[in-house]
């Protein structure tokens, strides 16, 4: 293989975006400083590369810069954007403006007789090339999940393009949102992530609580409380045992499960969480052998193989629109 020394340095981006994925399936969690080294190198390349085409003697100097400002002006600003609306998480919006910033035209690698990416677009930016593989990868999702469904046998239209059912002892390592709710199916059930800060609050376990619900509902069972944490698998918590009340399953408490003084005490929202939320939650939780959840898309997945293809075959929606003519 043959490629110019910022190509070949690019290629940087193939192992961290690999790992990122990795702990995003793991963990939902990436460090912010993953980006750091990366958002520095595509700096430095952006600098080295322009220098090259200051003297704007071709038309391809012209079109560096207009390729760059697509990347850094409409690229990068559409994953902020979509973090702010909440469609991104945070990792996920750091990860597009790394790429925005370090592969904003299109790299060229020469092997003997071919080179890639085979699929050039028009427009020639490499980034967006990566946003949209991204994209279409993560709209095969939902597909994904109902042929899972289905060889598990739960194939309920359109529950299972949505979401899957676990057994209620694996939700302490799961991840997503409840897809279920005291009236019904609802994407917008109890983050497990608030579920799980809940729970290291109380310095309780799942077990326990349903062993005693009656018990946990009432408020004034809530002795020492712990640091929530952000919620993240495998965090270890006190595991102080909250003080005795009332086992009788009464729930006509101010203020049922302690919700609100939850919420009251810590930082932040705890992923949208309402008291009326975590009570429905709550109630699922304890009172059921599996729940439906919505696992989510840990979107730096399907990112990760993205960019593997943009770098290899190239663009596949501008690839699908020639092969039909189109383009």
């Amino acid at each position: 293989m043959f490629a110019g020394v910022s190509d070949l340095l690019r290629l940087a981006i193939l192992p961290v975006l690999g790992w990122a994925a990795w702990r995003d399936i793991e963990t939902r969690r990436v460090p912010s400083r993953t980006w750091y080294p990366l958002v520095g190198l595509g700096v430095l390349l952006l600098v080295w590369d322009a220098l090259g085409h200051l003297s704007f003697a071709a038309a391809a100097d012209v079109l560096f810069f207009v390729r760059v400002a697509v990347s850094l002006f409409l690229v990068a600003p559409i994953a902020y954007i979509f973090w702010r609306l909440g469609g991104f998480g945070g990792a996920d919006a750091k990860a597009l403006i790394t790429v925005a910033i370090l592969l904003p035209t299109f790299p060229t690698y020469y092997f003997a007789g071919f080179t890639l990416p085979d699929v050039r677009t028009t427009l020639g930016v490499f980034s967006m090339t990566v946003l949209t593989n991204t994209v279409v990868l993560a709209a095969a999702y939902p597909l994904a999940l109902a042929g899972r469904n289905l060889l598990d046998g739960d194939l309920q239209f359109p529950v299972s393009f949505l979401g899957r059912r676990v057994d209620i002892n694996a939700l302490p390592d799961a991840h997503g949102r409840l897809f279920e709710t005291p009236d019904g199916f609802s994407r917008n059930g109890l983050d497990i992530d608030a579920l799980r800060m809940y729970l290291r609050w109380r310095g309780t376990t799942l077990a326990e609580l349903r062993a005693e619900p009656g018990r946990f509902r009432d408020p004034a069972s809530i002795g020492e409380t712990h640091d929530p944490t952000d919620g993240a698998v495998g965090v270890a918590t006190d595991g102080g045992t909250p003080g005795y009340a009332s086992d009788t399953g009464e729930s006509n408490f101010e203020d049922p499960w302690g919700a609100e003084a939850f919420l009251d005490d810590i930082e932040g929202t705890a992923y949208g969480t309402s008291p009326e939320k975590l009570r429905g939650g709550l109630e699922i939780v304890v009172d059921r052998e599996e729940v439906w959840i919505s696992p989510g898309i840990p979107f730096i997945v399907p990112m990760f193989v993205g960019t593997l293809l943009a770098f290899t075959y190239g663009d596949l929606v501008f690839g699908a629109l020639g092969a039909v003519g189109v383009v």
